[in-house]
């Protein structure tokens, strides 16, 4: 059993106890609330995860305190954060992390990405990844799996040219200074930037050193539609589901993307870049 699973189960719990401190069998409060049977046994038995309106609804059908909803609305919004270490992640090497992102992304439609400090991996060279896999390997200790991941990962760009999809990357000039990789490899991975910025499903946006911004960047993340927003820290990924903190993270990113440089503007400061290289 997973810990979120267990998380689902345990907040289940505390409903179930709430229902039978009001003396209510479960078909009578599925009939008062309007809800089916079923509903209201998947979420007493952490199959399903309750909305903030079902917890209202509920607490108030059970004449529960204003206090006992805040409780349950506050751990409500932790378990719509997963927790996944790096560590349990790459136990088995990095290829299963990138296999599972090619399913994320062939049920997403739009995906708005921040890498503060790489090039995102749907635009990354197999060389500038290959290196990337290897510092992580060297860092994390995970299985040398490097040319699995690396062909995951390249499979993951084929969405790129799906019509039915939009993509809006967001890097940072830092990210395409830092020599992650020997220069040659920087240099032929700015150039591959240059070549997917005219696709017609990618948005490409660059945050120059001399602009004002209106926050310090942070971690990197990705938000999948609405309904998803990946953060990456040194130690884990989380996956956050509750709709305030997407809307959090998409508002960052539109105050970033709205000071950045793109177009042609993102261009001209990747060949300059590209230019600079050259002299390393």
């Amino acid at each position: 059993m997973t810990e979120s699973h267990r998380g689902r189960e345990g907040f289940g719990n505390r409903l179930r106890a709430l229902r039978l401190d009001a003396g209510l069998a479960g078909k009578e409060l599925a009939d008062h609330l309007g809800w089916a049977a079923s509903k209201v046994s998947r979420l007493e038995h952490g199959r399903q995860t309750a909305s903030a309106d079902d917890i209202g609804a509920w607490v108030m059908a059970c004449g529960g305190a204003p206090e006992t909803q805040d409780d349950l609305l506050a751990d409500l919004r932790s378990l719509r954060v997963e927790y996944a270490t790096w560590r349990r992640q790459f136990r088995t090497g990095f290829a299963g992390r990138q296999r599972a992102g090619v399913a994320l992304q062939a049920a997403s439609t739009r995906v708005r990405a921040f890498e503060p400090a790489m090039v995102p991996g749907m635009l990354q060279t197999p060389d500038y990844a290959r290196h990337l896999f290897v510092n992580n390997a060297t860092f994390h200790g995970g299985a040398p799996d490097v040319d699995a991941a690396v062909r995951a990962r390249m499979q993951r760009q084929e969405f790129l040219y799906d019509p039915g999809k939009q993509f809006r990357f967001l890097v940072t000039e830092a990210a395409l200074r830092y020599l992650v990789c020997p220069p040659a490899t920087l240099r032929a991975q700015l150039d591959r930037l240059v070549v997917v910025s005219g696709l017609d499903t990618v948005e490409l946006a660059v945050l120059p050193f001399e602009v004002r911004l209106p926050k310090s960047p942070g971690d990197n993340f990705w938000i999948h539609d609405d309904r998803l927003v990946l953060v990456e820290t040194l130690t884990a990924e989380l996956s956050l589901r509750d709709p305030e903190d997407i809307e959090l993270y998409a508002r960052l990113f539109e105050q970033f993307w709205d000071v950045s440089a793109r177009g042609d503007d993102a261009i001209a400061l990747i060949t300059t870049l590209v230019q600079q290289l050259r002299s390393i």
